[in-house]
């Protein structure tokens, strides 16, 4: 298997999208070779924006937004089409995905 390969459409949550990115094609990658799928290159397309929540009552205030991330996948090898609908499956279950996914709460402190 070749290297993963990805793309970024703008610089907003670059950091994000690569972690995002990186361990999905990762996640891809040790799943193939486990099941032993000829998956030969993985290549991860990435856009982040933020996007109005569709039912926040205050649009106008900052934290009215979400962070909207469309993933999308090219895998190159000769799969099935069963096994390219399984591996779009698993790109969903990658850590960054489940945790981009959940409820998350960062707490902030100073150390002295």
């Amino acid at each position: 298997m070749s290297p993963q390969k990805l793309t970024f459409k703008n610089a907003e949550g670059v950091s994000l999208s690569a972690g995002l990115g990186a361990c999905t094609a990762m996640t891809l990658r040790m799943y193939a070779k486990r099941k032993k799928w000829p998956l030969e290159e993985v290549i991860v397309h990435l856009e982040h924006s933020k996007n109005h929540a569709e039912d926040c009552l205050q649009p106008d205030q900052p934290d009215s937004k979400i962070d909207h991330f469309e993933l999308t996948l090219e895998l190159n090898g000769p799969l099935s089409e069963d096994q390219r609908a399984r591996m779009l499956e698993i790109a969903k279950k990658c850590p960054v995905h489940r945790t981009l996914h959940d409820p998350v709460k960062i707490a902030a402190q100073l150390r002295k």
